[in-house]
């Protein structure tokens, strides 16, 4: 009862804390208002919470009716082969539909013990590559026709750099993961589908009951706060200040004259805005295929610091702990940019 009590102590504190902070902002920014707030904050937020909410009572439903073999099968053999486990597998399966929620369904495994340390942060970054496919569909019908044959390759070279790290994951897996207690067996306690009696649904319900609110509430204490001054951070120009400071400074000494506002124009808040440059110095014949491919190359490298601060980073935090999202946002986007990096140099070497 007591660490129940801290916990919603702590949970009045992050509320208060974030209403304060908005409050703030809301007298002394012109740039925030409270229509903007419901409409940029209060939904996406909500949003998130859904998804998170969603992944955790779906590991809870999965792992307490035994059906982490079936929601696996699909990825089952590359996660046995790497020593990853069927929550995992699960894990990964649920990636195609929710990075979120696949997230919340590792956090819960791994607090139940189910899987370890080294098997989050692999699974993690495997996860990347549905997260790739994930965004695809909207992406390749606007870049396309901007770039043409050149926005072809860049995704073929982005492609080949997520697939090449997935598969040096699940090596490593392979060499480094002892052999984990639940790969290649079967649950203890498996439900077959729709032979559930209503005695096991009860006890199942109520664990859930028992588990689901307070780890919510552990999640939702740092999603608030750190998702809020994100959000107000972008309002008031922080990062579009960051975007310019380090687009300078990169311009200047790494790129070509040519390619110029192709790269400031990626590190701009907006996705297609890189791409339409690239599209327009193309037909302008100011630069090649070539030069285009290598510059969006490198405006996507170089704008991972500020799109990671923007859009990640509270929700890595929010989901696993501060200390743990921070390791797995820096070191699986260092992963990212070296694989991306070294695909890039390979494609500059042939062309």
């Amino acid at each position: 009862m007591k660490r129940k009590q801290i916990k919603y102590k702590n949970l009045g504190f992050s509320v208060l804390f974030t209403l304060a902070c908005l409050l703030f902002s809301l007298i002394y920014f012109e740039t925030i208002t409270l229509a903007v707030c419901i409409q940029k904050l209060g939904i996406p937020l909500l949003r998130l919470l859904l998804f998170i909410s969603i992944g955790l009572l779906a590991g809870q439903l999965i792992e307490n009716f035994g059906w982490t073999r079936q929601v696996a099968v699909l990825a089952r053999p590359f996660f046995r082969f790497s020593n990853l486990g069927n929550q995992c597998s699960a894990a990964f399966t649920t990636a195609f539909i929710s990075g979120a929620a696949a997230n919340a369904m590792l956090l819960d495994f791994y607090e139940d013990r189910k899987i370890s340390k080294m098997q989050l942060f692999l699974s993690n970054y495997v996860n990347q590559f549905p997260a790739f496919f994930l965004h695809l569909p909207t992406t390749v019908f606007i870049v396309l026709p901007l770039t043409g044959t050149a926005g072809i390759l860049y995704f073929v070279i982005t492609f080949l750099a997520t697939l090449f790290r997935t598969i040096c994951f699940l090596m490593f897996g392979r060499l480094y993961l002892k052999k984990h207690p639940n790969v290649d067996r079967e649950d203890v306690h498996t439900v077959p589908l729709g032979k559930e009696n209503k005695k096991d649904l009860t006890a199942i319900l109520n664990k859930i009951k028992s588990k689901l609110p307070g780890r919510l509430t552990n999640i939702i204490i740092w999603v608030l706060p750190i998702y809020t001054l994100v959000f107000i951070l972008n309002l008031i120009g922080f990062f579009n200040y960051l975007n310019m400071a380090l687009s300078d400074f990169v311009t200047l000494t790494i790129m070509p004259v040519e390619s110029l506002s192709v790269v400031i124009l990626s590190f701009a808040a907006e996705f297609t805005s890189g791409f339409a440059a690239a599209g327009a110095l193309m037909d302008a014949g100011v630069i090649n295929v070539k030069q285009t491919v290598i510059a969006l190359l490198l405006g996507n490298i170089l704008a991972f610091p500020i799109r990671a601060l923007r859009h990640q980073l509270p929700r890595y935090m929010g989901i696993f702990s501060p200390k743990m999202g921070l390791q797995l946002l820096l070191s699986g986007q260092v992963f990212r940019v070296l694989s991306i990096l070294l695909m890039g140099t390979l494609y500059y070497m042939v062309a």
